[in-house]
């Protein structure tokens, strides 16, 4: 744009806002519309709630009291801003993103599907306010062709698309994840977008914090969608809402109460549940319908769910609506209630009955997702944050906390609960959050029994930077052979977890963009081999020239089935199935009534490992445990393969 189209433009809109303010003076006299989250919160979301056309004061900074243009005005053909959507064995669900709309423009959107050539209309969906968002669900979806879709606003404005079909004939699924958008460098994310259209992922994952605005989050996502619009349009997307999403320095939803304090350590959230409900339908509800969608406390949603691409099934959970809060609930033990420096204090001081990490509910759906592997072959679980502690510094090279308890090491107990569910499937976890990308495999009894976990690295690394830096500045047992990176193996977090580092991206020069160790992730799973490769990439690195461009350490490929890393004891007579090319079989410890796991084997022959002497039942399906039932087996039993028709 020249600097005369760029006058010419800022011209228009000065005239188009003076236009719209005797057009806004109904708006003004309804309480409601002015303020969407009540009379205490009159500037929450301001830039595009009320009169948000209008020139404002800046109420704080060095320009307090001076006036400001509107933050979102658009010329009015550009206000659909972009689209999100998923589907999942027959139903579509797609969320149209608007910019503020000025009183006398429609307050409908269309979504239209091309077809043959031609458009064709499918739905009309009202705009939603607060949040200037506008939903589709679509049923009896069929999911093997390739179809282009748009929105639109009238013949104002529109976004267009195309609606992936499920790639179920690859052997090769590619997710990119994502997290931690530094609202302190704004504009274009031009490399990385640029970077992703060339790996061409079949899923976007936004772990999180896709905005820092706290209390505009309408602004900070639709900057948000105008830095990834370009990659987000042609394909699916998981974008679940983290702290700074909903206005929080750290989160811990206690099951949807009201916190008291601004810092949330109590446990809730602390701005009105209206802005909450906001901030999640706009990021959230174009995910599959929820698994259990009973509502929280103060009328909060849920959106833990499950979707399923290309033969992987991909449990998406909440690991911070229902987590326990620090303050009240444990002895503080540093300078803030989820921070602990003591290096002496008792681990199970912290680990007290009755704290929650996942909750019950989202446990249940765990288990349940374990047992259903209709259409999969193999199981991935997404979500915020790590499951441990793998960060030693934070914020500054010289803050070295022992534990932070905003991490999912905390509570201990939950975590093992939670990792145990993971193994029972043998699924690979995935998240962001920690602004420091690693990859681990998590201990749950001891080192190396649990899954591996790759936390990709912040999207752009200017809010708190963190490091992995042990104490004493030497490699763990079982350090990774031939690695870069010093400190690799087995240690423990601070919180008493054992984990083993297999490869991290620590900043450099934080104040350099280049070493601040921004960047994303891309886990490429491979279903014939059964692995899944752990590919870690600097936010200006150049994707055509291959892995030397990565950070050093990655790629990490493991294999799926090494999820469960148990030992083994023995095998259970060898199993021959008759009529089928795969089953799912779940293995019972029969006395105590354990799940040790549940998984999809081929056959015809099956050899099923245990790690004690004992009884065992085994249930098979094709898709789901217990169409076949065969109790009482041991370990180094009868030598006859018993056959298993299905």
């Amino acid at each position: 744009m020249t600097g005369g189209q760029w006058l010419i433009r800022r011209f228009w809109l000065y005239v188009l806002g003076l236009c719209c303010l005797s057009a806004g003076s109904l708006v003004a006299q309804d309480t409601a519309w002015q303020q969407p989250f009540g009379a205490e919160w009159p500037r929450l979301d301001s830039d595009a709630t009320g009169e948000w056309w209008q020139p404002s004061v800046i109420p704080r900074g060095p320009k307090k009291g001076q006036q400001q243009q509107p933050q979102l005005m658009v010329p009015r053909n550009e206000v659909l801003a972009f689209a999100l959507y998923t589907h999942d064995h027959g139903i579509l669900k797609l969320t149209a993103q608007l910019y503020p709309l000025l009183p006398e423009e429609p307050r409908e959107v269309q979504l239209e599907f091309q077809r043959a050539g031609q458009w064709q209309p499918a739905a009309v969906s009202r705009v939603v306010y607060p949040g200037w968002s506008a939903h589709f669900r679509v049923t009896g979806w069929d999911n093997t062709q390739n179809v282009p879709y748009r929105v639109r606003l009238g013949e104002q404005s529109r976004f267009e698309g195309l609606i992936r079909r499920d790639p179920v004939e690859r052997d090769e699924i590619r997710v990119a994840v994502l997290s931690c958008n530094s609202s302190r460098t704004p504009g274009p994310r031009e490399t990385i977008v640029q970077n992703l259209l060339r790996q061409d992922p079949d899923l976007l994952f936004f772990a999180g914090d896709q905005s820092y605005h706290h209390t505009q989050h309408t602004f900070g996502w639709l900057e948000w969608g105008r830095q990834f619009r370009e990659v987000l349009r042609d394909r699916p997307v998981v974008t679940i809402p983290d702290d700074h999403d909903v206005g929080h320095p750290n989160l811990w939803g206690a099951g949807g109460v009201r916190s008291q304090k601004p810092t949330g350590t109590d446990g809730g959230y602390y701005y009105p549940a209206e802005y909450v409900r906001m901030v999640e339908r706009c990021q959230t509800w174009h995910l599959p319908d929820p698994a259990d969608p009973e509502p929280v406390e103060q009328q909060l949603g849920v959106y833990f769910t499950r979707l399923r691409i290309g033969g992987v099934d991909f449990a998406i959970l909440e690991d911070r609506k229902f987590k326990t809060g620090p303050e009240g609930a444990i002895p503080q033990m540093g300078p803030r209630p989820d921070h602990i420096t003591d290096p002496a204090y008792d681990r199970s001081a912290v680990d007290l009955p009755g704290l929650q990490l996942l909750g019950d509910r989202q446990q249940q759906f765990l288990r349940r997702w374990t047992e259903d592997w209709t259409g999969v072959s193999l199981k991935c679980v997404l979500s915020q944050t790590a499951f441990c502690g793998a960060v030693h510094l934070h914020g500054q090279p010289d803050n070295r906390l022992l534990a932070d308890l905003d991490c999912n090491g905390w509570p201990q107990s939950g975590r093992r609960d939670a990792l145990r569910l993971l193994r029972q499937a043998r699924a690979v976890h995935l998240c962001g959050d920690q602004h420091l990308a690693v990859v681990v495999r998590h201990g749950i009894e001891r080192h190396g029994d649990g899954p591996y976990a790759f936390t990709a690295p912040a999207i752009v690394n200017t809010i708190y930077g963190r490091w992995w830096h042990p104490l004493e500045e030497r490699a763990g047992a079982g350090a990774v052979p031939g690695s870069p990176l010093p400190w690799t193996g087995d240690y423990e977090d601070g919180l008493g977890n054992p984990l083993t580092m297999l490869a991290y991206a620590n900043p450099g020069d934080v104040r350099d963009e280049r070493q601040r160790g921004d960047g994303y992730g891309l886990a490429v799973f491979r279903r014939a081999a059964g692995q899944v490769r752990f590919e870690c990439w600097p936010r200006f690195s150049d994707v055509t020239m291959g892995d030397s461009q990565q950070f050093p350490g990655w790629p990490v490929t493991v294999r799926m089935e090494d999820n469960d890393g148990r030992q083994v004891h023995g095998h259970l007579p060898e199993l021959l199935l008759k009529n089928a090319a795969s089953a799912v079989v779940q293995v019972i410890e029969e006395s105590t009534g354990e799940v040790l796991y549940t998984q999809r084997l081929s056959g015809p022959r099956i050899r099923l490992p245990v790690y004690a002497a004992g009884r065992y039942r085994v249930r098979l399906g094709r898709d789901v445990p217990g169409q076949v039932e065969l109790p009482g087996l041991e370990p180094g039993g009868a030598e006859a393969s018993p056959e298993v028709e299905l």
